[in-house]
């Protein structure tokens, strides 16, 4: 895999060698970053320093690559799980020898120093670093997850996507000791109440990690171990669990059609309800609705 890594952003400068993208997350509402499947050609391909943070995983068989990014030049065989962390403001050139796949995610800058903010943490700390044939197997389960939802026929909610993305932030930076000394603590009474009243009110709506934080008046990373510490499962979790159970009670009393509960629940349409609804209750609308009677 090259040493710095395409991704499907609009606007992008084109690149020298061919390349496809085969998936992207653009239709997925995710927001501050995303992830593309990009099919890339044998040869040469540039790319501009850009305003995010790139990663590039190798996916397949091994393909040798001649790279050149930050003032170093290698030539190593890529192999499967390999990553590359290209900060923003970096540009790279890289020569593949034959043909590869790229599974390519990007964070915005921006979203990457709120999250540093947030943590309160040191300046030199606080920075992603450039890597080259990463092995991480926390950060590889992290980009399978997020490969996963790029590729599934009804993805999660976007709540997910961006828990991904943030425990991808703070593992660049290997901030996971400051989180863990906050397993101990949990939300206060009242604002696990206000937090759990929001999202109550509001599973019709996209909900973000940011304003459920913001509630709480946290920082996104404390927050989300908070969260989970208090309530017993993940914040994205959570709120799937309640649009489910919701949907539900409202097929239950028949008063809606089950395409008009999937919208009122904040579900994309009707077999995104029907996928999660049978994933966590093991039962389908259709056998809800039978029930009734």
């Amino acid at each position: 895999m090259p040493a710095a890594m395409p991704v499907a952003i609009p606007g992008h400068t084109p690149h020298s060698a061919a390349r496809i993208s085969l998936q992207t997350s653009a239709r997925l509402g995710w927001r501050g970053f995303g992830a593309d499947l990009i099919g890339i050609g044998a040869g040469v391909h540039r790319i501009p320093a850009l305003q995010h943070h790139r990663v590039g995983v190798h996916v397949g068989a091994p393909v040798k690559a001649h790279c050149l990014c930050n003032g170093r030049r290698l030539v190593r065989l890529q192999s499967h799980g390999d990553a590359d962390v290209i900060p923003a403001g970096l540009d790279g050139q890289w020569s593949d020898e034959s043909d590869c796949t790229i599974f390519s995610v990007w964070i915005d800058n921006a979203l990457a120093q709120k999250t540093f903010e947030q943590m309160e943490l040191r300046s030199n700390d606080a920075q992603i670093r450039p890597r080259f044939q990463m092995r991480d197997p926390r950060f590889q389960h992290l980009v399978w997850a997020l490969r996963a939802e790029l590729e599934a026929d009804d993805a999660s909610d976007p709540l997910y996507a961006e828990s991904l993305c943030t425990a991808m932030i703070v593992r660049l930076i290997n901030a996971e000791p400051m989180l863990e000394r906050k397993r101990t603590a949990k939300l206060a009474p009242r604002l696990a109440t206000r937090v759990v009243e929001f999202i109550e009110g509001n599973l019709s709506q996209r909900l973000t990690l940011a304003e459920l934080a913001a509630l709480a008046d946290l920082s996104v990373p404390h927050f989300k171990v908070l969260f989970r510490e208090t309530l017993g499962t993940p914040v994205h979790q959570y709120v799937v669990q309640r649009r489910v159970e919701r949907a539900r009670d409202l097929l239950l009393e028949g008063r809606l059609s089950a395409s008009q509960v999937a919208l009122d629940t904040g579900f994309a349409h009707q077999s995104h309800m029907a996928h999660w609804m049978n994933r966590l209750l093991g039962v389908t609308p259709r056998e809800v609705v039978r029930g009734r009677g």
